[in-house]
């Protein structure tokens, strides 16, 4: 059960602090601050006032007030100077302006105030500010602190020792996120931050795709079961996210979690095109974005793109070089094929880019005799089939597959990019002699 009693207590300026405090179970839940005195009379009517706070509404008996017992600053004991409690021995002033730190004091609450304000700074650069709403800054930088609910948010507000909203106000914030297009006000912001960096002029940006998953099994139009990497069949959502060069971000759009990651690139793209009124950008993405259809889109949006490709294409793209050279690169080589992509009239030449690392090359040996070891492991019986590769099954017998491993030596090291880059200017999407056709020759 909670009780509340009214407390006295000295402040950092010497004054006295009256205060109406609740408690439950021991633990301070709520202070309400009356007022500061600095006299007899003053501590006197905050008494009077506090106490009708704890009692509100009790009135007056019939036989007239009770007198109240005087009152005095001076009962309070005033840590600022320990030499008048009689506990600690008066000092001399130390050489220079100020005095000697006082000794014995009691710590009544504490604030992070160097944190709280490095994170306004940064808010107020970053330009956020411009949306000017206050709960709405303190909800972001509380999560800044700690990713925790809406609702925990201002417990952790009150940890740092800021004063924080209440959970309506909060809520009222998210409306108004809405209904006064924050996103679109905070993406302009970082539009304007990475133009005044060193890698900000946009016109090279990079994408990525995310899924956020949510730990409840009812589905509703955003969140749906979907494609899990981590193969989970909980409901979750998919988030685009849009960067500069230096990874700054420039635009986030929450899509459903049923949607194909490929389906993603074009709207985060349209709506950063639509909102900036930006041209001639270069898009660079993961493998994850190459399809046919989707790279034929974007470049009739008038963008140019990088897309990473999927290794497992490089014999097919490389089989001139591997029949002449076998799998030896020099560290640092590039090479240039061509790959159709997509069918019929809607088939398009495009221009594929492999680039050969000897670091690389190491690195993916070693994965590489990983995973034999555990094909090993399988095939002997000693480990359960999963997902592994390189595990070869003939009906109920399991062996190593040592042609794919082959096969897998033979790429190490070599990193695919497929691109409408034009080679003879560097920027800007290659001719096309037409979409029906193979397109222009790469040189």
């Amino acid at each position: 059960m909670a009780s509340r009693f009214v407390r006295k207590g000295r402040t950092g300026s010497g004054a006295v602090a009256v205060q109406v405090v609740t408690k439950a179970h021991g633990v301070v839940i709520d202070v309400e601050h009356v007022g500061s005195a600095h006299t007899d009379a003053e501590l006197a009517l905050l008494l009077h006032a506090a106490r009708e706070l704890l009692h509100p509404g009790q009135g007056e008996l019939d036989l007239g007030p009770v007198p109240e017992a005087p009152v005095s600053v001076a009962d309070v004991a005033d840590w600022t100077r320990p030499e008048e409690t009689g506990l600690f021995p008066a000092q001399e002033p130390a050489e220079g302006p100020g005095r000697p730190a006082a000794a014995g004091g009691r710590v009544v609450g504490t604030a992070s105030l160097l944190l709280w304000q490095v994170l306004e700074t940064a808010y107020a650069r970053l330009g956020f500010d411009a949306v000017g709403d206050e709960a709405f800054e303190a909800l972001v930088l509380g999560r800044v602190i700690e990713a925790t609910s809406k609702a925990d948010t201002l417990r952790v507000l009150a940890d740092v020792g800021v004063p924080g909203p209440s959970l309506r106000t909060v809520f009222r914030s998210l409306v108004r996120c809405l209904e006064r297009d924050y996103r679109g006000t905070l993406a302009r912001a970082c539009l304007a931050h990475s133009a005044r960096t060193p890698a900000g002029k946009v016109s090279l940006i990079l994408y990525d795709c995310t899924t956020l998953y949510f730990e409840t099994e009812v589905e509703d139009d955003l969140r749906r079961v979907g494609m899990s990497k981590e193969r989970r069949v909980d409901p979750q959502i998919q988030l685009g996210l849009l960067v500069d060069a230096a990874g700054f971000p420039l635009e986030v759009v929450c899509f459903e979690g049923n949607k194909a990651e490929t389906r993603t690139l074009l709207p985060v793209l349209r709506s950063f095109q639509d909102r900036h009124g930006v041209a001639d950008l270069v898009v660079v993405a993961d493998a994850g974005m190459l399809s046919a259809g989707n790279l034929h889109a974007v470049e009739d949006a008038g963008f140019a793109f990088i897309v990473g490709s999927r290794i497992s294409k490089a014999p097919y793209d490389l089989a001139e070089h591997f029949a002449r050279h076998g799998d030896y690169f020099t560290d640092g080589q590039i090479l240039e094929s061509e790959r159709v992509m997509g069918t019929g009239t809607n088939a398009r030449t495009r221009r594929v880019v492999y680039q050969y690392s000897f670091k690389r090359h190491k690195r993916d040996d070693r994965a590489i005799n990983a995973m034999i070891e555990r094909a090993e492991k399988v095939a002997a019986g000693t480990r359960p089939l999963k997902r592994d590769r390189f595990v070869r099954l003939d009906g109920t017998q399991k062996s190593v597959d040592w042609a794919l491993v082959e096969r897998a030596r033979q790429l190490a090291g070599l990193k695919g990019y497929v691109t409408n880059l034009d080679p003879a200017s560097g920027s800007g999407p290659r001719p096309r002699s037409g979409r029906s056709g193979l397109g222009a020759a790469v040189p």
